[in-house]
């Protein structure tokens, strides 16, 4: 069990307990050996989850602060108001920013929706007060419709 990098000095006049103690030790430095592999393994694990954790937090690879929109939400960040045009955007914003704009867009949007049905709303009611002037409501409508369907029932009948 002796490893290249591991040497004892060990002989065959040693005792039984002698080779025994070598044996551990080996297996001591073996597993040392394996711990400096897997530690290595770790930091670049850790190293790697740090990137991939920062750029999703908003930094880059390197530590420093920034985030590569995408072209969507460079058009959000002009829609916003944040920049005049997309070529103004530089090639890194904070997260803050891009949040900043899609929240400003959801107001916007909210906003746009509001007035939306307010107009939808208005539209539905002089609708219905014009058909009350040509005296059209859906009670009445619903009794032609079943009187038509009567009339047709009864000629259907043999």
């Amino acid at each position: 069990m002796m490893s290249a990098n591991c040497i004892h000095p060990t002989s065959e006049i040693m005792h039984e307990s002698m080779r025994e103690n070598t044996d551990i030790q080996d297996t001591a430095c073996c597993l040392k050996e394996k711990m400096k592999k897997l530690s290595i393994f770790a930091l670049c694990f850790l190293d790697f989850n740090v990137r991939f954790v920062g750029v999703f937090l908003g930094r880059s690879a390197s530590g420093v602060p920034g985030y590569k929109p995408t072209d969507w939400e460079k058009r959000f960040l002009v829609w916003a108001g944040h920049f005049k045009r997309a070529e103004d955007i530089p090639e890194t914003v904070s997260l803050e920013t891009v949040r900043a704009a899609k929240t400003t867009l959801r107001v916007k949007f909210s906003y746009f929706m509001i007035a939306l049905t307010i107009v939808g709303c208005i539209a539905m009611v002089v609708r219905g007060k014009e058909a009350m002037k040509r005296h059209e409501s859906l009670t009445s409508i619903n009794l032609e419709k079943k009187a038509q369907w009567r009339a047709e029932g009864a000629s259907a009948k043999p």
